[in-house]
């Protein structure tokens, strides 16, 4: 199976895989900063598990959340084209990233999907 294209210039755009690992909540920051407090709740538009997949351009995958793809594009696509995140991370092509929302933050992993089964 191909997972990855040469576009102009020779660059090689690997496919990213990205899956929500986990969402969180603090309701005593909701209570105290958000007009609607711990009402809100954790993210309605991801859940645990979620898988998206990246296929290069700047294109936001359909159905994920247009906030958190602005915090985690820049990781995205440096994995994208190839970035290394070790020896920090365990495995090549592969990152742990998360959404800048301080009530309700969303973990992602990504991973190129050439480096999966590495």
């Amino acid at each position: 199976m191909l997972y990855r294209k040469e576009v102009e210039g020779g660059i090689i755009i690997k496919k990213v895989m990205i899956t929500v690992l986990r969402k969180e909540f603090y309701p005593e920051y909701a209570d105290e900063y958000l007009t609607e407090g711990k009402m809100v709740g954790a993210c309605p538009l991801l859940e645990v598990g979620d898988t998206f997949i990246f296929e290069g351009n700047a294109k936001m995958p359909d159905g994920f959340c247009p906030w958190a793809w602005m915090d985690i594009y820049p990781s995205v696509s440096a994995i994208s084209a190839g970035a290394s995140y070790k020896p920090w991370n365990k495995k090549e092509g592969q990152s742990i990233v998360c959404c800048t929302d301080g009530v309700r933050p969303v973990v992602f992993n990504i991973q190129t999907l050439d480096d999966m089964n590495q």
